[in-house]
């Protein structure tokens, strides 16, 4: 619900501030005094196009505020605080402004937001009805929504549109697939040939890096076990030359001549003896080195053919044996699914037949219930017309099932086109049928359809009772109407002022109206006043009192804010709603 819209510098609107609350909102004021500037300003809240044209002459900007009950609706809250918004007191401030350049930024919560982000965030806390809005009664998928809204088929239509989804995704895999059989085919051989390749040769994880030491130590044999000999000789020499070891042994046999004359010759002596043991081992494990160094030809043709087979896999499928390895890893897991397509392409096909079967039972089943829920509303709507002065008035609801000739080939029929029992229907996501709002406004007259058979005034009281019957099933907690009396006087005056009322029990309702008959059943009636100074025209709104309804009435009724006459006749439609609740 809102509770308070403050607007400044929008239209003939310098800086005012109206208070809401539930019930009924009645705004009225004479012709040019800027009562539309409160539907506009909704507009610009509601995420609506900014227009630069509405800034007010002289002033940079324009601004709506508007402030929300927390709980307005559900997720309302969550929504804000998602936008980086802020709730505080129970209660949500969105903004708009509007500068005169044309840029327009939104606040929600305090918060800078995309206008798209505010329009989400609104939209569903009005119900906006003005003279053009009744045009949207005329299209079918208003009409249709208005049917599931008043009989509860949200459930069936969800349960049947998740069916609809499913069936169109799982056709337009099965129409892939098949499409791409035969480019899945190429692919598959492709794929086989490497596989088998990479098998044929079966490389071992690191091999290729193996090899390549082993290929260049058998390259260099001979140099290897020529340099090894030559170490161990100069190490440890078999024919008397002078090596290593001999040399550190002298050494450490004149350390340890003088050892027992100084710790320090002795500790040396000891170090001698350790680099004696080391070169020791080292000489043996450099012959033994020399010894194990073989010149083998066979080997190394063997190790240079099988890096060659591994070279042939590494240039085609990846930059190592490791890689290659994991490319065929890869292939074998697609090529599983590329083998398998036949069996995918009728897997779908079942499945889609399957889909098929569960769509047409719960398109019946929606069908079926909007049938019931058709012949209920036609006659409440119908009893609302006979309140709002159209006693003879009849709507007809028809719900028809869109029938198609079979095709020509049952099997695969077109993507949609549905087998409902014997008959094909041409199916959607809204369902199988068409609904159609139908008016006889007048006893002996054929139903025809709303856009052929309902002047201006008939549509607007159309709407307004079709609205009331659906008030207790509308998620909405806020409706405007602007102006939609036009064109209607007299009993059917009363009559609407007096549905009005009756939906604004259950429902917060702000109407623009320019029909005393209904601005007598307010709950809050508010004027927008108008004053010039010769050069700039201004206007406010003012909540009125008892006294200030009944100037306002008679002014609304004859002209005349003063009238004696008018004043009684504005009495009495005061009196008159006022027996409404009593």
């Amino acid at each position: 619900m809102i509770e308070e819209l403050r607007i400044s510098s929008l239209g003939v609107i310098d800086a005012s501030v109206l208070e809401l609350g539930p019930g009924l909102t009645v705004i009225t004021g004479e012709t040019g005094a800027g009562k539309t500037m409160v539907v506009t300003a909704l507009g610009l809240l509601l995420g609506g196009r900014a227009d630069s044209g509405a800034v007010r002459a002289g002033a940079k900007q324009a601004r709506v505020e508007g402030l929300i009950a927390a709980t307005a609706v559900p997720g309302l809250a969550a929504a804000v605080e998602e936008a980086g918004g802020e709730v505080e007191d129970d209660g949500i401030v969105l903004a708009r402004n509007v500068s005169a350049e044309g840029r327009s930024r939104a606040f929600a919560g305090g918060a800078s937001v995309p206008v798209a982000t505010l329009a989400e965030i609104a939209e569903p806390l009005v119900a906006v009805h003005g003279q053009s809005d009744q045009h949207r009664l005329l299209k079918p998928q208003t009409q249709r929504h208005a049917l599931d809204r008043f009989g509860a088929l949200e459930d069936l239509h969800a349960s049947y549109a998740a069916l609809h989804d499913q069936l169109v995704s799982t056709e337009q895999e099965l129409a892939e697939v098949t499409a791409t059989a035969r480019e899945r085919a190429r692919e598959a051989d492709v794929l086989r040939y490497g596989v088998d390749e990479v098998a044929a040769v079966a490389p071992q994880p690191g091999e290729d890096a193996e090899l390549a030491s082993e290929e260049a130590r058998l390259g260099h044999a001979d140099t290897l076990r020529g340099a090894a000999e030559q170490a161990r000789e100069a190490l440890s020499s078999e024919h008397g030359s002078p090596d290593a070891l001999g040399a550190v042994a002298a050494a450490r046999g004149l350390l340890e001549g003088v050892r027992d004359h100084d710790p320090q010759a002795a500790a040396l002596a000891d170090r001698v003896a350790e680099v004696s043991y080391l070169l020791s081992d080292v000489a043996a494990d450099v012959a033994s080195y020399a010894s194990g160094v073989d010149t083998d030809p066979s080997r190394l043709a063997a190790v240079s053919e099988r890096r060659a087979a591994l070279t042939a896999l590494t240039r085609k499928y990846g930059e190592t044996v490791d890689e290659v390895l994991a490319w065929a890893e890869t292939a074998s897991t697609r090529l599983l699914d590329l083998d398998s397509t036949d069996e995918r392409i009728q897997e779908l096909a079942a499945w889609a037949t399957r889909l098929r079967e569960q769509l047409a039972e719960a398109g019946v089943a929606l069908s079926q219930a909007r049938v019931a829920a058709a012949e209920k509303l036609s006659g409440a709507v119908s009893d609302e017309l006979t309140l709002l002065a159209m006693p003879h008035a009849r709507v007809t609801i028809r719900v028809s099932p869109r029938e198609v000739d079979p095709p020509a080939d049952p099997g695969h029929p077109p993507a949609d086109v549905l087998r409902v029992g014997e008959r094909w229907v041409r199916f959607g996501r809204s369902g199988l049928d068409d609904v159609e709002f139908l008016l006889a406004a007048n006893s002996g007259s054929e139903p025809r359809p709303l856009h052929k058979g309902a002047s201006g005034g008939e549509l607007s009281r159309v709407m307004l009772a079709v609205e009331v019957c659906l008030a207790g099933t509308s998620p909405v907690p806020t409706f405007v109407f602007d102006e939609v009396d036009s064109g209607v006087g007299g009993a059917a005056a009363v009559e609407i002022g007096r549905r009005l009322a009756t939906l604004a029990d259950d429902a917060q309702v702000l109407v623009v109206t320019h029909l005393p008959q209904v601005a007598a059943f307010a709950d809050r009636h508010v004027l927008v006043e108008k004053s010039s100074d010769g050069t700039v025209t201004t206007s406010g709104l003012v909540t009125l009192d008892d006294a200030g309804r009944e100037r306002e009435l008679s002014r609304m009724l004859a002209g005349l804010a003063e009238s004696d006459t008018a004043l009684a006749h504005a009495r009495e439609l005061l009196d008159l709603a006022r027996r409404r609740t009593a």
